[in-house]
């Protein structure tokens, strides 16, 4: 049936009014742009996921990444580009050490210049050496390579002879899983589940560290899941199923299964895609929104690194390991302008998983996130509107293949202004006195964002910067399970529920118990290198008898740490404590030290017995907080060979004192160039909201300033008025 002209003229004036009403929002969403399919066969891994059929992107357009060939360096902290990584491929290739074969390459990134060059460099100088530092493996050596791209030689070579080996690959993943789908044993496993090989889905959990037995090989789990009918197969596991690969011999060295009687569960209502939903949820609907911002974004990516926002200036990129770097951060002074140091570097340098089960096919999994799999390299697109608000910034990673050669990650940080209705400061007063007062200002941030779906979970990490000079860094968790098969069906099946490894969230399968720890390397940099930290205590004080109606009240008591062992920190509720980075030499008009501090909020601590073996390798999480003497090559927390170490390279182990096979150190941090490291955990007892996809849950901390400012450094504020925010409307009814 035709339409009739006036019906379509009708509708086509309709579009031309709408689109000149929203004249403003920019409409032009890029189209989606994916790396190889070298690169993205394994980047659903980490626990890494292969053989994958069903896919989809939400399909809202996504930044299109461009040509990054030509790229240059602009400031000593930029990555490396892509022809300085070929140009250290080449040097490489024609090194006699490594020759005749070309090693695989773990991790190729640069070699930061010493921080007192970074320090010194003011735009327009010259550039410092530029230099890569190269991890590499060759016949079972661990090779630390620097190379000088300048002079095109290898002017350092130094080999591991500690516990621990580098970064997976995807060649290591990739050959784990074939060397698993090759192996007899799991061809009959899976027949004997009723499943075909050809549904299969294979993960390869990190094997951690469980005593001398696992010493000297590289060695990795595989499990497998069903992915018939439904994309998110790690519901569906093949329970009791785990083997054991040699990466390097490329042989299964166990096999286990002990999955008899437990069914494969069903896949349905697993799909949590968009177009897999067949009916709406049963809520009213949210009408769509957006920040407006009818004059563009406030802040600047200057050569393509450098974020200039309101008082705010810094560096920010990706890296292969860390995932999201800011660097350089500097605010404006409030009563000058000048740009201040607040902070050097920050970073998540590890992250600790430890699942609280026993079981054969569950002791190990107790997974170092960034160590071993990495936080960039596991960083997908961010999905534009949902991820990401309109006006975004859209920054690409150049990050390197097993083989040495470069690929781009797209689109895997934005930066964008948050706007969400809350106020940066306010004051009425009552017309009692006769002051009848409204004053309120508008909180607006900037954000720079970066998600990492390492396997089952996805990590969202947004650095927070307000204009009153505070740092927000949150962490939240989203993303699916990691579950565990049970012959049962319901809760009341279960004959002993407190011998679970955790509670039953839907039919035949367990969310098992598991913690999350985040730490955080933050090079504080208070007006200049030379830091203090200061505990100040909240001690209760009580009156002598007939001073005051009162009984007791609080003081704060200050106490400066002097060395290592002053600044440990378990946070504890009913002992407060605010915990201050000052510059001893800065001071305001009124004496008081220039200073920061950081603020927790909510957070987990470990319980695992410090002699566990997990516990071992992640000592770094014994305290939430300690502080060492900045030194370059300690920026890792769980060490820079974290895969199957033991502990013996931690931030525990370089600040810890009484362990045996390291002498007490106990540097000294006052007036020092200090780093401060902060853990921020979550406990997870799972339940059947976070079935099949868990809604996001989310963890702070704040680095506030704290006599750095003269006074309120955002006083000056101006209001937001209706004039200044032209909006959409819809069209009135008649």
């Amino acid at each position: 049936m035709k339409t009739p002209p006036l019906l379509r003229l009708t509708f086509i004036l309709f579009l031309i009014i709408l689109l000149f009403t929203c004249s403003w929002y920019s409409l032009n969403l890029p189209v989606f742009s994916d790396p190889p399919k070298s690169i993205t066969s394994w980047l659903g891994n980490s626990k890494s996921r292969v053989c994958a059929h069903l896919g989809s992107v939400l399909e809202t357009g996504i930044h299109k990444p461009r040509d990054h060939m030509e790229d240059v360096p602009h400031h000593p902290l930029d990555p490396l580009t892509m022809q300085e990584i070929y140009k250290a491929r080449t040097i490489l290739s024609t090194y006699p050490p490594l020759l005749p074969s070309f090693p695989a390459i773990h991790s190729l990134s640069l070699e930061e210049p010493h921080k007192d060059l970074v320090l010194k460099w003011k735009e327009g100088d010259p550039l410092p050496p530029r230099k890569a530092l190269v991890i590499a493996l060759l016949n079972g050596q661990s090779h630390v390579l620097s190379v000088d791209l300048d002079s095109g030689l290898v002017t350092s070579n130094k080999i591991n002879h500690g516990s621990g080996y580098p970064m997976l690959t995807m060649n290591d993943i990739s050959v784990a899983i074939q060397v698993a789908l090759s192996h007899k044993e799991l061809n009959k496993s899976t027949i004997k589940r009723g499943i075909s090989l050809s549904d299969l889905t294979c993960i390869t959990p990190s094997a951690g560290w469980f005593g001398p037995n696992e010493e000297g090989r590289r060695i990795i789990k595989v499990q497998c899941f069903s992915n018939q009918g439904t994309p998110n197969f790690y519901m569906r596991p093949l329970e009791g199923l785990t083997m054991t690969v040699d990466i390097d011999k490329k042989e299964v060295v166990k096999f286990t299964d002990t999955g008899g009687g437990i069914p494969v569960p069903k896949g349905t209502d697993t799909d949590y895609r968009f177009k897999a939903q067949k009916e709406p949820p049963k809520m009213k609907p949210i009408n769509p929104i957006s920040i407006e911002q009818p004059l563009g974004p406030s802040f600047t990516v200057e050569d393509g690194h450098i974020v200039k926002w309101a008082n705010w200036e810094f560096h920010l990129k990706a890296d292969q390991r860390a995932g999201i770097v800011i660097s350089r951060a500097m605010v404006s002074d409030s009563e000058t302008g000048v740009p201040r140091s607040v902070m050097y570097k920050g970073f998540s340098s590890e992250l600790f998983v430890p699942y609280m089960d026993p079981d054969e096919n569950w002791y190990f999994k107790s997974y170092m996130d960034a160590g071993e799999f990495g936080m960039g390299v596991t960083a997908l697109s961010l999905v534009p509107l949902n991820d990401c608000p309109r006006h975004s910034y859209y920054m690409d990673g150049i990050f390197v293949s097993w083989d040495g050669k470069p690929y781009v990650q797209p689109s895997i940080i934005c930066v964008f202004e948050r706007y969400a209705g809350d106020s940066s400061w306010r004051h009425s007063e009552i017309p009692v006195n006769g002051f009848n007062i409204r004053e309120a200002r508008p909180k607006v941030s900037l954000v720079a964002r970066m998600a990492a779906s390492v396997g089952n979970y996805d990590y969202i990490f947004d650095w927070e910067f307000q204009t009153d000079g505070l740092i927000h860094v949150a962490v939240s968790l989203s993303g699916m399970l990691m579950v565990k098969g049970t012959p049962h069906q319901t809760a009341d099946q279960i004959p002993n529920q407190e011998a679970a490894s955790g509670p039953l969230i839907s039919e035949n399968l367990i969310g098992v118990v598991h913690d999350h720890f985040i730490t955080f390397h933050l090079d504080m940099d208070i007006d200049d290198t030379n830091n203090t930290f200061v505990k100040v205590n909240l001690v209760k004080e009580e009156t002598l008898p007939g001073q005051s109606p009162r009984i007791s009240y609080l003081k704060a008591k200050r106490n400066t740490a002097k060395t290592e062992d002053d600044a440990r920190i378990k946070l504890k509720l009913y002992e407060p404590s605010e915990f201050h980075v000052i510059n001893p030499s800065r001071r305001s008009r009124l004496g008081n030290p220039a200073g920061y501090k950081i603020v927790p909020g909510g957070n987990a601590a470990s319980l695992l017995d410090h002699l566990d073996p997990p516990q071992l390798r992640s000592a770094f999480t014994n305290n939430q907080i300690w502080v060492t003497p900045y030194n370059r090559n300690e920026q890792w927390a769980g060490g820079l060979f974290t895969y199957q170490s033991k502990g013996d390279d931690t931030l525990a182990a370089w600040s810890k004192r009484g362990l045996a096979f390291m002498a007490s150190r106990n540097r000294a941090i006052e007036n020092k160039d200090i780093v401060l490291w902060y853990t921020l955990g979550f406990h997870h007892i799972p339940c059947q909201e976070d079935f099949p996809i868990m809604p996001t849950v989310s963890s702070s901390f704040e680095l506030k300033p704290v006599n750095f400012f003269e006074s309120n450094p955002i006083l000056k504020a101006a209001p937001m008025f209706e004039k200044d925010l032209p909006v959409c409307r819809p069209a009135t009814s008649s």
